[in-house]
């Protein structure tokens, strides 16, 4: 099922992406393939000793995305900005769609659909209103 508006929240772990509708929401879990690799710094490396951004996690979150006329990305650190980063450099079609990116914390998935409604009411409202 496709829906008009969705949300990911994302760090280094995990991605929570969501397809809302007005009554029904569609979520799945993504999470990077090496998990190891992207919570521990690499000690004895030249520049910051930060492992890699892990593009495949961020084409997969993409891919999760599809069908969304509207999406909304957080999370809580610079995972949203490389997950920006990502779509800016192999994803130019979803580019127009990213209507917002916000920093949340560590939410529940009910405060999640909670918290994406009440944003893409409020941005639909305002677009109603210039209009």
């Amino acid at each position: 099922m496709s829906h008009y508006h969705a949300l990911v929240w994302l760090d280094h772990v995990e991605a929570h992406v969501m397809h809302i509708s007005p009554d029904d929401v569609e979520k799945s879990v993504i999470q990077p393939k090496d998990q190891h690799h992207k919570l521990h710094s690499r000690a004895g490396t030249l520049g910051d000793g930060r492992a890699p951004e892990d593009q495949d996690y961020y084409h997969r979150v993409v891919e999760a995305l599809k069908g969304a006329s509207e999406i909304l990305i957080v999370g809580p650190a610079q995972a949203k900005l490389q997950l920006i980063k990502h779509i800016h450099a192999h994803d130019p079609d979803v580019v127009k769609k990213v209507v917002g990116v916000e920093t949340v914390d560590h939410p529940t998935d009910a405060q999640l659909v909670a918290y994406a409604r009440k944003y893409f009411l409020a941005k639909d409202k305002m677009l109603q209103g210039a209009a």
